[in-house]
């Protein structure tokens, strides 16, 4: 197990290394993620990202996401959703894509999501397939923009005793419109969990875009409540 775990490890770091850092700044992400079950069928889907081109300063962008899931089974989750986002791109007079001004963004988003989920050994794998309708508002220009994208993310978990475990993702963003490749983003994380409902995780994210490459740290608070009995009364 320790020789498997040193592989991953290893293949992250040779991947990472091996990409061009367009963003001389390490950036940070802070984020929140909450799943409260309201029925057997049902939960809410709540979260709160705040991003930064730098430690904790120099914002990039608000990210304010929720939506419904139905649970067809304990593997496969349903979800529709909505959400709110904030983006300063003027960092530096640099931009994440050359068709957006260097002023504010604001972004309506809907999107459609299906989550399939299954276990090898003690590697626990899920498969998140997610589509989505942007609408996209620059202030200062009045423009207005109308996007779809599809995005496909593979993550493993592997527990490595009951409280502590790794989380690595990969997931890759595909625009319906234009250039098709939109970006990748390559995850590691060590995660512990602090009680049967909150756990916590401090990671590495490379995010990589067409012509350019961030760097960022992250901490994830994950927050999944029952409030079934709630709803029962």
């Amino acid at each position: 197990m320790k020789k498997i775990v040193l592989i991953m490890v290893l293949l992250f770091l040779s991947y990472s290394n091996a990409q061009t850092n367009g963003e001389n700044e390490l950036g940070s992400w802070f984020m929140y993620f909450g799943t409260n079950q309201i029925s057997d069928k049902f939960s809410i889907h709540t979260e709160a990202q705040f991003r930064y081109y730098e430690q904790a300063t120099n914002f990039n962008q608000l990210l304010l996401r929720t939506g419904l899931n139905y649970h067809i089974n304990p593997n496969a989750i349903a979800t529709i959703g909505y959400g709110y986002i904030d983006t300063d791109p003027t960092f530096e007079d640099s931009s994440l894509d050359a068709s957006f001004s260097q002023d504010q963004i604001f972004e309506h988003r809907l999107f459609e999501q299906f989550i399939l989920k299954n276990k090898v050994g003690e590697f626990l794998f899920e498969h998140r397939y997610r589509l989505e309708q942007r609408f996209i508002n620059n202030r200062d220009l009045r423009d207005n923009e109308t996007q779809h994208r599809a995005r496909y993310r593979l993550q493993v978990m592997l527990p490595l005793t009951d409280t502590f475990f790794l989380n690595f993702y990969n997931e890759i963003f595909l625009n319906l419109q234009g250039e098709t490749f939109g970006q990748n983003r390559l995850y590691a994380a060590l995660g512990v969990h602090v009680t049967e409902n909150l756990s916590i995780q401090a990671g590495y994210l490379k995010n990589h875009f067409r012509n350019i490459n961030f760097d960022r740290v992250q901490f994830g608070v994950f927050y999944n409540p029952d409030l079934r009995g709630l709803f029962k009364k």
